[in-house]
C-alpha cells in the first residue's frame, strides 16, 4: 500500500509503510548508508505530515518486513494486547503524540502492551527532543535484583571496570574507583577481553568475592556471550545477571550468534540460582542503532525503527537492565554529536514507552564528530527524562573497548547538581561506609579505602 501527501506544490508518494517510516526519520548517517533516507528536507517533512495522519491501526494491518520469516516479527504480533490498545485504537500517529503529551504516567504505562514497537518508533519521529523528554520522565519502569533500579528521584550507574588483559587486580582496582564515586548500583559489569569460559568464571568469582568482602548490595555481570554464561552456570559459577547484545530481527540476532531460545534457556538457568534479594530480574541486554544494518539484518527498515523492534525482544524477558550503546557503533550510523543526542533520547523514550527498563551508554567513538561537551548535554537531558541508569568508566575513557563514555565523577556531579540519589539499597551502603555524606555528596572515601586495600590485594592474587 502506498502513502501520499502534498507538500507545497509537490505530491509526494511513499511506496509502502517501510519507505514512509524511513523518510520520516530525522536525518542520520546510517539511513544514508543504507540508501533509504529522505533525499531532501522537503521529502522528510512531507513524510512526517503523512505519518502524522496515519491511523495507528495501519501498523497492525501492514508488516514492515512481510517478505521474510522473522521470529521478532512473530513475537511482536504475540505481544500485542488488544485491551491495552483499546484506549488509543482510534488515534492517528499525530493524535497519539498529543495524547502522550497530555496523559499521566499511569495512563501511559497502561497502554505499553497495546503498542507495537513500530507505533512507538513512528510517534517518536514526530517529536522534538523536548517532547521525548517530557513524555519519558512521566514513565517509571522499576526493576530489582539486589538493588531497585528506576525509582523516581534516582539514577543508577553501571560501574564498568574493563581491563585489556582481564587482569583481576586491574579490574578490582577499577571497580573500587567507581564505587568511591557512587557507581555500581545498576551493576558492576565487565566486558571481557576474551570470551573464554575460564576467563569468564574467574572474573565472575572475583566480582562476587568483592561483593561479599564488603557486604555490598550490588549485582555483577560478565558481559560474555549468552552461551558462555549458560556454560558457566552449569559449571557452578556465581552468575548474577546474564548479558546479551540483541537486535530487532532474527537475521540481526543471528549475527550476534543468538536465538530467542538461547535467551529463554539462560533466563531459566539464572532464575533457578535464586541469587537476588529484593527481586529476580536476571537479564541484561544491550542494543544500538545500526546493529541490524551492520549485520545486513535490517531488511530495508530504518535503523531507529529496527532499534525499537529490539525492545520487543527485551520486554519478553525479566530484564533488570537494558541500555542502548548509543554512539558506540560509530559515525557510519550516527555521524556527530547532534545525531547521537537525538538517538539517545529516541531510544530512551521508545524503550520506556514499551515498558522496558532503559539506560543509556552516553558514548562516542574517537572518529565521530563528537566530544564530551555533547555527552554532557545528552547526560543531563536523559537525567531530566528519568533515565534508569548510565555507564561510567575511569576518566571517561574505556581502555579495553577504546571508546569514550562517562566518567565516574560525571555521575556524582549529576546526582549532586540535580538532587538525584543512587538506588536506595546502595545509597544506604554508601552512607554506612562514609562514601557519601548526609547530603548525598561523595566524600573521597578515605576511611573505607584505607581499610579495604589489603582485602583487595588478597582477593586479586
Amino acid at each position: 500500500m502506498s502513502y501520499s501527501h502534498t507538500f507545497g506544490a509537490t505530491r509526494w508518494t511513499f511506496g509502502d509503510l517501510r519507505r514512509l517510516m524511513a523518510c520520516a526519520t530525522p536525518h542520520r548517517s546510517g539511513d544514508v548508508l543504507a540508501g533509504i533516507a529522505a533525499q531532501s528536507a522537503e521529502e522528510r517533512i512531507a513524510a512526517q505530515y503523512c505519518l502524522a495522519d496515519l491511523p495507528l491501526k495501519a501498523f497492525l494491518d501492514e508488516a514492515l518486513i512481510p517478505e521474510v520469516q522473522d521470529d521478532v516479527s512473530d513475537l511482536i504480533v504475540k505481544q500485542h494486547d488488544p485491551a491495552a490498545y483499546a484506549p488509543i485504537a482510534h488515534l492517528t500517529v499525530g493524535e497519539f503524540r498529543e495524547w502522550l503529551l497530555g496523559a499521566d504516567g499511569a495512563q501511559i504505562s497502561s497502554i505499553a502492551w497495546g503498542l507495537t514497537p513500530e507505533m512507538a518508533a513512528a510517534v517518536s519521529k514526530l517529536m522534538r527532543n523536548a517532547d521525548l523528554i517530557s513524555v519519558a520522565r512521566k514513565i517509571h519502569v522499576v526493576r530489582a535484583f539486589r538493588t531497585t533500579v528506576g525509582l523516581p528521584g534516582t539514577i543508577a550507574g553501571r560501574n564498568q571496570p574493563n581491563h585489556p588483559t582481564d587482569d583481576p587486580l586491574g579490574i578490582a582496582i577499577s571497580a573500587v574507583d567507581g564505587l568511591v564515586y557512587g557507581s555500581g548500583d545498576a551493576v558492576i559489569g565487565v566486558n571481557p577481553a576474551t570470551d573464554g569460559i575460564t576467563e569468564y568464571i574467574r572474573t565472575a568469582r572475583m566480582l562476587d568475592e568483592l561483593r561479599l568482602a564488603f557486604d555490598m548490595p550490588v549485582q555483577s555481570c560478565v558481559l560474555g556471550h549468552v552461551t558462555t554464561a549458560i556454560e558457566a552456570m552449569n559449571l557452578g559459577a556465581p552468575v548474577d545477571l546474564v548479558f546479551q547484545s540483541i537486535a530487532g530481527s532474527e537475521a540481526a540476532n543471528a549475527g550476534f550468534g543468538v536465538t530467542l531460545a538461547h535467551l529463554t534457556e539462560a533466563q531459566e538457568a539464572a532464575r533457578a540460582l535464586n541469587r537476588g534479594t529484593v527481586g529476580q530480574d536476571v537479564m541484561y541486554f544491550e542494543t544500538g542503532q545500526g546493529a541490524a544494518l551492520s549485520s545486513n539484518g535490517h531488511h530495508g527498515v530504518d535503523q531507529q525503527t529496527m532499534e525499537t523492534r529490539a525492545y520487543a525482544v527485551a520486554r519478553a524477558y525479566d530484564c533488570l537492565l537494558v541500555n542502548t550503546v548509543v554512539g558506540f557503533i560509530g559515525p557510519e550510523y550516527l555521524y556527530d554529536g547532534k545525531q547521537i543526542i537525538r538517538a539517545g533520547l529516541e531510544d530512551h523514550f521508545c524503550g520506556k514507552l514499551l515498558g522496558v527498563p532503559m539506560g543509556v551508554d552516553v558514548c562516542y567513538t574517537n572518529h565521530a564528530e563528537a566530544d564530551q561537551n555533547d555527552m554532557d548535554i545528552l547526560l543531563h537531558a536523559l537525567a531530566n527524562a528519568g533515565v534508569n541508569f548510565v555507564i561510567t568508566v575511569p576518566g571517561a575513557d574505556d581502555i579495553m573497548l577504546n571508546y569514550q563514555s562517562l566518567s565516574h565523577h560525571d555521575l556524582a556531579q549529576l546526582r549532586e547538581t540535580l538532587g538525584l540519589t543512587a538506588a536506595p539499597e546502595f545509597a544506604k551502603w554508601l552512607a554506612e561506609k562514609d562514601i557519601i555524606d548526609a547530603q548525598g555528596r561523595t566524600t573521597g572515601a578515605q576511611t573505607w579505602l584505607q581499610g579495604s586495600a589489603g582485602q583487595l590485594l588478597e582477593m586479586a592474587q
